[in-house]
């Protein structure tokens, strides 16, 4: 078996970005990854401009506490001011321009007006409450960097650039294949020892939770020849295919076989996980493709750990593995074994400290309850037994499914 460190790093490495892009307007950027850098051709700010509502005014002509000036004029934001006399002042607006001639803004709370002239109640300090001229975004400085995957505040900074459209990455295609004769779609009637397919919709879901687009989804029954055609089918219209089940090494599991018969090559296979040991890497026709174990937990494990990586690299992402927290765990009993242990955890954070991780009761391969449940996932090294108290490792869903 392949430890899970090295398993991770080989799938995230196979990540690699399409080669080409397409051009979008703004309002279907949103999730999309970006293919190019940005760079500012405005100065933000484009004037310095007042922060407040209030008086622009020189703070000289104001440095007694109860000065009276003339208000020379009012100016709201979008309005062109006067050059300030010297020793009146100029109410203005949030955003409105700075006059030449005046060094600060005078908040309205530190004033009072009355028939044309206005009392400044404080002495103000030269400088306050106005946003400088470039101080956010400078022309020729790059404000958005190729391989982010945009989101609102991505947007907004495109649309204050005068961007109406960007190069984006076209969105991954993705083709799920789930395998069994036990198998049944949710909404049919089960026969006798069979069970609902929930790998497809957990599986589409999470593709979409990662901004792929709608994925493929296929089903065959214990099939050599049906395998070797589905996978085939899906290979040649996806840029990703996931396998669920039949990729170990009983008398039906025809995966790893049909890939073999199809001219694919293993890349890895089997880690040092649990859940989520019988798992491969296959390269078929120059595209990658994973086998992910039958069991929707150890299929949900190592989608996120695994795969979400390699899904981030073929979107073109550059940061591909999310950020690992650090937890205190809460166990009732000693955790931990032969292989890398992946709980299922909720965090709880104190009031000081890290936050504390309380394992679900039930940490079986097959207690699917435990996902619609958890918040995350906390590692427990191979070769270790640790006890509640313990500081450990552990992956917000919150970060690796998005």
């Amino acid at each position: 078996m392949l430890d899970f460190d090295t398993a991770q790093a080989r799938l995230a490495a196979r990540g690699h970005a399409p080669d080409h892009h397409e051009t979008l307007p703004l309002d279907a950027l949103y999730g999309r990854v970006l293919a190019q850098d940005i760079v500012a051709s405005l100065d933000l700010p484009p004037a310095d401009n007042s922060a407040m509502d209030g008086y622009a005014l020189r703070a000289a002509d104001a440095a007694t506490a109860g000065a009276m000036l003339p208000v020379q004029q009012r100016c709201f934001a979008g309005q062109a001011p006067d050059p300030l006399l010297p020793g009146q002042a100029i109410r203005l607006f949030t955003g409105s321009v700075i006059p030449a001639g005046a060094d600060t803004v005078v908040i309205q709370e530190d004033c009072r007006e009355n028939d044309g002239q206005v009392t400044v109640l404080a002495p103000p300090r030269p400088g306050q409450h106005i946003r400088r001229r470039g101080e956010d975004m400078q022309t020729g400085q790059t404000v958005l960097t190729q391989g982010i995957r945009l989101g609102a505040g991505h947007l907004a900074v495109l649309a204050s650039q005068g961007y109406d459209r960007a190069p984006v990455f076209p969105r991954l295609k993705v083709g799920i294949l789930t395998t069994g004769d036990e198998l049944i779609p949710p909404g049919q009637p089960l026969p006798p020892a069979a069970i609902h397919n929930s790998n497809a919709p957990m599986l589409a879901s999470l593709c979409g939770g990662l901004g792929t687009a709608a994925p493929v989804l296929r089903h065959v029954r214990d099939d050599a020849e049906a395998t070797r055609r589905a996978l085939a089918e899906l290979n040649e219209s996806c840029d990703l295919v996931l396998s669920v089940g039949g990729a170990s090494v009983g008398e039906k599991d025809l995966v790893k076989p049909a890939i073999e018969a199809l001219g694919g090559t293993l890349d890895l296979w089997r880690v040092r996980m649990k859940p989520g040991k019988p798992v491969a890497l296959a390269e078929l026709n120059g595209r990658p493709l994973v086998c992910l174990p039958g069991n929707p937990v150890s299929a949900f494990v190592v989608f996120t750990l695994l795969v979400s990586p390699l899904i981030r690299g073929l979107q073109g992402q550059r940061n591909v593995l999310p950020p690992i927290r650090r937890g205190i765990l809460d166990t009732p009993r000693p955790v931990g074994g032969e292989r890398d242990d992946f709980l299922r955890i909720q965090a709880v954070q104190c009031a000081s400290g890290l936050p504390v991780l309380t394992l679900h009761t039930q940490q079986s391969s097959g207690a699917l309850s435990s996902l619609a449940w958890a918040h995350g996932l906390a590692r427990i090294p191979a070769g270790t037994r640790l006890e509640s108290g313990a500081e450990v490792d552990w992956m917000a869903l919150s970060d690796w499914l998005v």
